[in-house]
């Protein structure tokens, strides 16, 4: 029985002395007894908390009784466990990695795609002159996605700029885009106006709020959340699983981040090859002496590493910077 809440929410509206406002609402966050994982910048809000309803419903007030945040869209899950071990409230740069920091250029609050509620989305997107466009890294789309989506080959959505060139082939066509909860949605739909696409839209509230009011239908396989639950069920009425065993190739909708502290890698293992591996991704991590204990759910809290630089190395090589910590 579902005894507590878990509400992932973004609200981008510019926020003054936001290393300030960091602090002070990780105070207020823990003074209701929430646990969860806050991101701020001069830009806004991104967060995902969990608690007691009662705690829930006190922060959502609190939230909307800020002049700031009150269009603030929350969405709401019940779970039987808090969805975090401990709260979390940092100020960075942006309140979603994407190295579009220009607001003469990109302004989510001044120009984006058009919003599609879920029943919208659903109804425009398989018709002919229509493209699915997932903004999502791989580890979240290889869990899940929707049918017939395209996919970009990214680790990280500060990434997804250098990809719009690759789209250019869909310029006349509606792009319909997409993500976990809409926050890369409002940059990477600003971002293709500003590079001459014409009919860009978004769907409004994202995957999760899909699932909710259009019962997720045609997306396939699980949704990745920022949270210990990892992924999360969508489709009510034509769930498929999509991922298949980094290992054995056997087909899992199970995702876990290696119990290698060092890697900690996002991929799919079925319980099997977690059982033998014990959570790692390879036998090479299995030895790595810093190795976590593997419980069965691959969600580990997480705490400074040694840097890896033979893995930073490989990255480079390989034209990919470091994975983000942290998205929505």
């Amino acid at each position: 029985m579902a005894q507590y809440q878990t509400l992932l929410y973004y609200c981008y509206s510019p926020i003054a002395d936001a290393e300030k406002f960091a602090a002070d609402h990780l105070e207020f966050c823990k003074s209701l007894n929430l646990v969860g994982r806050i991101i701020v910048a001069d830009e806004g809000l991104n967060g995902t908390v969990s608690g007691s309803p009662e705690s829930c419903q006190a922060y959502m007030d609190a939230i909307y009784a800020d002049g700031r945040f009150n269009h603030t869209e929350f969405k709401i899950d019940d779970v039987t466990e808090p969805s975090f071990i401990k709260m979390h409230c940092r100020y960075k740069t942006e309140i979603v990695h994407s190295g579009l920091r220009d607001p003469k250029i990109i302004d989510p609050t001044q120009k984006t795609g058009i919003h599609l509620e879920p029943k919208d989305f659903m109804e425009m997107k398989d018709q002919d002159d229509v493209v699915v466009l997932d903004v999502r890294s791989n580890y979240e789309h290889n869990v899940g996605h929707f049918r017939n989506a395209v996919t970009l080959d990214i680790e990280n959505f500060r990434e997804f700029p250098e990809k719009v060139k690759e789209l250019e082939k869909y310029k006349g066509k509606k792009i319909l885009t997409y993500c976990t909860g809409g926050i890369k949605c409002e940059k990477a739909s600003a971002l293709l106006l500003a590079e001459g696409f014409e009919d860009v839209y978004q769907l409004h509230g994202g995957i999760i709020k899909y699932g909710k009011e259009a019962g997720g239908k045609d997306f396939d396989g699980k949704c990745y959340v920022f949270d210990n639950r990892v992924t999360v069920d969508v489709n009510s009425v034509n769930p498929v699983v999509v991922s298949k065993c980094k290992n054995c190739g056997k087909e899992t909708p199970k995702m876990i981040n290696c119990a290698s502290p060092i890697c900690n890698e996002h991929f799919t293992q079925c319980d099997e090859c977690g059982e033998k591996l014990e959570g790692c991704c390879s036998t090479a991590c299995q030895e790595d002496p810093l190795k976590r204990t593997y419980d069965g759910t691959g969600y580990y809290v997480k705490i400074p590493q040694p840097v890896n630089i033979e893995k930073i190395s490989k990255r480079k090589h390989k034209n990919f910077p470091p994975k983000a910590q942290v998205e929505a």
